[in-house]
């Protein structure tokens, strides 16, 4: 058994960032210690947090060649994100091309839809197992108001050319990209790509804590209210603001969250080059060893966001997740990983999914990879 007792190898990163960096920790204590309520109040210190999350607007407007800060809505994750960009979008008679490689924040929410008249298409995988993006083109018609796409899979890793896709579809078609697994690991421009509505994980690549995310669009992506409430302004109107981010911003925002994704935000501008190449270095480390061993079906290529997945033959992914954490203090993730069709698209009833970040360590890979071996070997 491999000698790891001290400190377990958080090989998670792909649910949450295991790992912040000390500017986002000391900001997130900051707003802690300084927290009032942002715009709620005409006091010096709500205006002073008002200000900060102005800041922050601008600042992943700029990180992610966004179109208007106003148009940078907070949100408590990228699920709420895409149920906001999907379900205050999309309308009776609407039709929609996705893949088979989303997770369910689009599943579900498309899924609902169904019953209000919306129809959705899923684009399936080619035969190395990345998303057909031309079968995908074939699905869209005249009718078609939205195609809806991961920049990532949250199982494999595998990311579509997102440039190529915005070139086989029409120009009036929206194009709305959950970047969970891609935000912080990759540069993201959402005008060169053509990106009309962007959804935003603070707490993985993107360095923040839990309770973070954003969703940006364009000038021609304007979605409806999915929630009611105070705002802190037109106090007096029964109805929400007619005006962004007032209209998708109801009740009071998470200020720390929202100060430590602006804190990571800054870091990354700095760091993410390094931090990719880092990435890339691991998991490719990961893919090369674990493609080796006897037993054991690679999932994954090499891939800028630190996911790999793989499964034991005669041992289903959860009891090897369980193994590892129990027997080798390893934390890895077994299952669906909330893409039931992705799954069933790779023929697996649930998969190992390590996944790395550039606060992971090559002596973690090597103790990670000797612990998979003897597993295999059971």
């Amino acid at each position: 058994m491999t000698e790891n007792k001290i400190l377990p190898i958080y090989f998670d990163n792909a649910a949450t960032g295991g790992f912040k960096p000390d500017g986002v920790i000391s900001a997130t204590k900051t707003a802690l210690e300084f927290c009032a309520n942002p715009g709620r109040s005409g006091h010096k210190l709500s205006l002073a947090c008002l200000e900060r999350v102005y800041a922050c607007r601008k600042l992943l407007c700029d990180f992610f060649g966004g179109y208007s800060y106003d148009r940078v809505i907070f949100t408590k994750n990228c699920t709420e994100a895409l149920n906001i960009a999907i379900l205050g979008t999309l309308k009776a008679g609407d039709e929609v091309v996705t893949t088979v490689a989303e997770h369910n924040s689009v599943l579900r929410p498309l899924e609902h839809l169904k019953s209000k008249g919306v129809k959705s298409f899923y684009a399936p995988l080619d035969v190395n197992g990345e998303i057909d993006l031309n079968a995908l083109a074939s699905f869209v018609t005249n009718k078609t108001r939205a195609v809806i796409i991961t920049l990532a899979s949250n199982v494999t890793g595998v990311a579509p050319d997102i440039n190529k896709l915005r070139a086989l579809i029409p120009e009036n078609c929206l194009l709305i990209c959950d970047g969970a697994q891609a935000c912080g690991h990759v540069e993201i421009n959402m005008k060169e790509s053509g990106i009309d509505a962007l959804a935003v994980a603070g707490h993985k690549g993107m360095l923040g804590i839990q309770g973070s995310g954003a969703l940006l669009f364009s000038e021609r992506f304007n979605p409806a209210p999915v929630l009611f409430g105070g705002t802190g302004s037109e106090s007096q109107n029964l109805n929400m603001p007619d005006f962004y981010p007032d209209a998708l911003e109801s009740g009071t925002v998470s200020y720390p969250a929202i100060i430590s994704m602006g804190e990571g935000a800054l870091y990354l501008k700095e760091n993410m080059l390094k931090n990719m190449q880092k990435t890339e270095q691991m998991c490719a480390f990961l893919c090369d060893s674990l493609v080796k061993i006897k037993g054991l079906k690679l999932y994954s290529k090499h891939n800028p966001y630190g996911i790999v997945a793989f499964g034991l033959e005669n041992m289903q992914s959860e009891v090897a997740a369980y193994n590892l954490s129990e027997e080798y203090s390893i934390c890895v993730r077994g299952g669906l990983h909330c893409a039931p069709k992705m799954h069933e698209a790779l023929a697996s009833d649930g998969l190992v999914r390590a996944s790395v970040s550039a606060f992971n360590s090559m002596n973690e890979c090597e103790i990670f990879i000797k612990a998979v071996s003897e597993l295999a070997q059971k």
